[in-house]
């Protein structure tokens, strides 16, 4: 994608707190990852739904303040003219990764690249960091998210059964590597 003269990615600031979960709109959930460990690798399919759902995370309700201006964590925003588009925020983790705790793409901007420019600003983040590369989860209901990641050169890494104990819906936790 060509990026748009109008869209900006920006570091969180104290101006931009406010707006900080702009983005955070419901997503669709089309089926879920079925991963398997064969030699040493991880693979998955993908079971498809016959009739998808929206689903949506609450808003963080976090001290936004200790992300400003900080080297062991980051926010970036993503705005067209002066609206909150997307946000992407990492934290450096003690594996030497750059973990991402969350991504988000206003539902009008999906599948435009912003979510491939936020990943690009995360890498950008980590690399100056001296991290090893970056990482994440997700919950293997949400195969959008999934094939964003593969597509953004992830490869999963691990798998958790226990972790959504709590939450029915969802069977297991993936965990997703790019190793720079």
């Amino acid at each position: 994608m060509e990026e748009a003269p109008n869209i900006s990615i920006k570091a969180l600031d104290e101006y931009s707190i406010s707006v900080v979960n702009e983005a955070n709109n419901a997503f669709p959930v089309i089926g879920k990852i079925i991963p398997s460990f064969c030699d040493g690798v991880w693979m998955y399919e993908e079971q498809l739904y016959e009739k998808a759902h929206e689903t949506s995370f609450p808003d963080d309700l976090l001290d936004w303040s200790e992300y400003i201006n900080s080297e062991d964590k980051q926010v970036f925003l993503a705005f067209d003219e002066m609206t909150c588009i997307g946000q992407i925020r990492v934290v450096k983790d003690w594996n030497r990764f750059a973990y991402i705790e969350n991504i988000a793409v206003r539902r009008s901007y999906r599948n435009s690249g912003l979510g491939h420019l936020l990943m690009e600003a995360a890498q950008t983040w980590a690399k100056k960091q001296s991290l090893l590369g970056l990482s994440l989860e997700a919950q293997n209901d949400n195969v959008i998210a999934c094939r964003f990641y593969a597509k953004e050169g992830f490869a999963l890494g691990g798998v958790d059964t226990l972790k959504q104990t709590g939450n029915p819906r969802i069977d297991m936790t993936l965990y997703w590597y790019k190793i720079f």
